[in-house]
């Protein structure tokens, strides 16, 4: 049934193959999420799709909807120098640092014709065959029957259908924001465990999968690139981009 679903769930073959390939620095959590900001506040629907790979310093980041000083005292602000910033999607609480992370943007005529949970699942086919590629059996949370949705304030913790588990645990988390033209989603999976931080979750390293950061990106572009069939244009911010991001850190 999963084969046969992914078959079905591709880009439309209509669709413009040619995305901008943007890749970022490691940066602090307020750089990328104003990166993010930035990109989500220029796109368009008449704009190329943009992928956009890039990792962290040591820091966190909450959902839209939470608040920082209810889920978290002193104590973590110090550990992570003050490190922080907010998303532009909603979930948990993610720490970072120790993991590699994508940003999406595609016009919502990509997805026609799929509703809300169908565009959240096409697209993350491209990581199912990042863990494949891996050696890795990597399945959604909806299509295991041993685990049970939940929620929780750490985005690790909790459980979503179109989560991704491998050998019964989570690893990485996605998040999506629409507009009525466009699409924006990011994610991010962990290379590197973290100890006696549960709440970071499952990393590639606690599977016996070791990778540094530059090599764990461009397989995860090699991924996107096989399983969408599309073309990258390596890319950086234009001046529309760059004016917003400025403001943004100002």
């Amino acid at each position: 049934m999963i084969q046969k679903r992914l078959k079905i769930l591709t880009l439309d073959k209509n669709t413009n193959k040619n995305f901008r390939l943007i890749f970022s620095n490691t940066l602090s959590a307020r750089e990328n999420m104003a990166t993010d900001e930035a990109l989500f506040a220029s796109f368009d629907e008449n704009s190329l799709p943009i992928f956009r790979v890039y990792d962290w310093e040591k820091s966190f980041t909450i959902g839209i909807s939470q608040n920082f000083s209810k889920f978290l005292d002193k104590k973590k602000f110090d550990e992570y120098n003050n490190n922080y910033s907010k998303r532009i999607t909603g979930g948990g609480i993610l720490f970072h640092g120790h993991d590699i992370s994508y940003s999406l943007l595609i016009p919502n005529s990509y997805l026609k014709g799929l509703s809300v949970k169908q565009s959240y699942e096409k697209i993350c086919t491209f990581l199912l065959e990042f863990y494949k590629n891996l050696g890795l059996n990597a399945i959604y949370v909806k299509d295991d029957k041993n685990t049970t949705l939940s929620k929780s304030e750490f985005c690790q913790v909790g459980f979503e259908a179109y989560d991704i588990l491998v050998d019964g645990k989570k690893i990485g988390g996605n998040a999506q924001r629409r507009t009525k033209k466009f699409i924006f989603q990011h994610g991010s999976i962990p290379l590197r465990a973290v100890e006696n931080k549960k709440e970071i979750g499952y990393s590639l390293e606690q599977l016996n999968i070791h990778l540094e950061s530059k090599e764990a990106k461009q397989k995860m572009i090699n991924s996107f690139k096989k399983t969408f069939n599309v073309t990258f244009e390596e890319s950086v911010l234009n001046e529309k981009e760059q004016e917003k991001l400025d403001l943004l850190l100002k």
